[in-house]
């Protein structure tokens, strides 16, 4: 086992487990040391193992992968940590790397995906996908000063009330006389621009700052 890079998996399906367990072991220098089907027994586990790279799941019984990765900042905060997830890179991963992920991928990626991934971290580089690293560029140039929704166009500011003031996307739809799917645009876009992850998030920043 000298040299060999341990790698501890937490997901909650176990042909997941068993895919990520084939594609990793196909390089002789790597072994998957402990599989998990949730956050709870990955942390203990992980507070008296020790291993070279977690690979972890975000929706996951007991505690799901954000609240582990925060756990994991804390007691082990050089254990790199890529998140591989079936939501769409715009959901989480900026959050999710701003909140300390080596990397993260969707579980829709080529297998040659993950070990790149994994040997770019073990190299002690972030993993990040174009998408994401197109994203992270968005976050940066927000003008200095500015809040979040001031970085919205009219339409976009448009919509972000509506959808603060809870209004669903048929209805938002509706009363602008444009199309779900436009809408729906719309939307994701502005959750990306206010680094925002739902509605309710939307509802929260709308009404903390009076804009209701």
């Amino acid at each position: 086992m000298e040299g060999m890079i341990r790698i501890m998996v937490a997901d909650d399906h176990a042909v997941v487990r068993h895919g990520l367990t084939q594609i990793l072991e196909k390089n002789r220098d790597m072994k998957i040391v402990a599989e998990h089907k949730n956050g709870v027994d990955a942390l203990n586990w992980l507070l008296n193992h020790d291993c070279d790279i977690a690979l972890i799941d975000i929706s996951m019984p007991g505690m799901n992968g954000i609240d582990l990765l925060r756990q994991l900042q804390k007691v082990k905060p050089k254990l790199p940590v890529l998140i591989i997830s079936a939501y769409p890179e715009d959901q989480y991963a900026v959050r999710l790397i701003k909140t300390g992920a080596a990397g993260y991928l969707n579980k829709e990626c080529a297998p040659e995906e993950v070990m790149n991934a994994v040997h770019c971290i073990l190299d002690g580089k972030r993993y990040i996908s174009p998408a994401v690293a197109e994203m992270l560029a968005n976050e940066l140039s927000i003008p200095a000063g500015k809040l979040p929704h001031e970085t919205l166009s009219n339409r976009e500011y448009q919509i972000f009330l509506l959808l603060a003031s809870a209004k669903t996307v048929a209805e938002i739809a509706d009363t602008l006389k444009l199309s779900v799917k436009t809408i729906s645009t719309y939307r994701s876009r502005v959750l990306e621009k206010m680094s925002l992850h739902n509605n309710a998030e939307l509802m929260r920043y709308a009404v903390d700052r009076h804009l209701m």
